[in-house]
């Protein structure tokens, strides 16, 4: 078990140290995602930006992803079919829960980003993380949305997730590292001795505290 997400993305960091050498970018899949990645971006030396995703869930259960939406000028969506067929999920559920999604993601990125554009990964080798994949719904559409933008190379790092979930990433990203595949696999928050809820406000203190300190580092370097 980690003991929370910082502890988690300072194992996860030193897990990838190789790839400070290919200058990355990391992006987050906030709220959880983001001091895993924190960490992970510190270790690299590397920027750090979100990606907003969002899960959705079935009717009545929304923890069990059914699909997910990612932010951008043309949205992806990804539908997880099977589990839509056998749960008979009617498309106007599906359509209202991509609107409100979509809702969700432009409230989250005025208030997390405001004005400021998002790092292109363009040619860039991005790293993705979150702090565990259950389904993988949200990832999956994670790695589209950059595929599509154009990234260099896309490395996946979770500290946990089922072992058949690992095996999918290793073939839909460039490369995976996960720390964890657990068996059984009950929960993400499972393999944590401390999992709180995070707020927008944690978010925002997150990057400001991560921005501040590489603001710092970047003058110490020119000195």
């Amino acid at each position: 078990m980690f003991e929370n997400r910082s502890q988690a993305g300072i194992l996860l960091g030193k897990a990838l140290g190789d790839l400070a050498a290919e200058d990355p970018i990391v992006f987050a899949l906030p709220r959880g995602g983001l001091p895993v990645a924190a960490a992970v971006a510190k270790a690299l030396h590397a920027p750090l930006d979100i990606i907003l995703v969002r899960k959705i869930g079935a009717p009545g259960n929304e923890e069990l992803a059914i699909g997910a939406i990612v932010d951008g000028s043309a949205p992806i969506l990804v539908i997880h079919r099977d589990i839509v067929t056998e749960l008979q999920v009617p498309d106007d559920y599906l359509q209202a829960a991509k609107t409100k999604a979509l809702e969700e993601i432009d409230r989250r990125r005025n208030l997390y980003t405001g004005n400021r554009s998002p790092l292109s990964p363009k040619g860039r080798t991005v790293v993705l993380v979150d702090d565990g994949i259950a389904t993988g719904a949200t990832m999956e559409v994670a790695v589209k949305a950059m595929r599509q933008a154009g990234a260099g190379r896309i490395v996946v790092a979770v500290p946990t997730a089922p072992a058949e979930t690992a095996l999918r990433f290793q073939a839909l990203a460039d490369r995976l590292v996960c720390l964890e595949t657990p068996d059984p696999f009950w929960s993400v928050g499972g393999q944590y001795q401390s999992f709180p809820q995070l707020t927008d406000t944690d978010v925002i203190e997150t990057l400001r505290d991560f921005n501040a300190a590489q603001s710092h580092r970047e003058t110490q370097t020119q000195h």
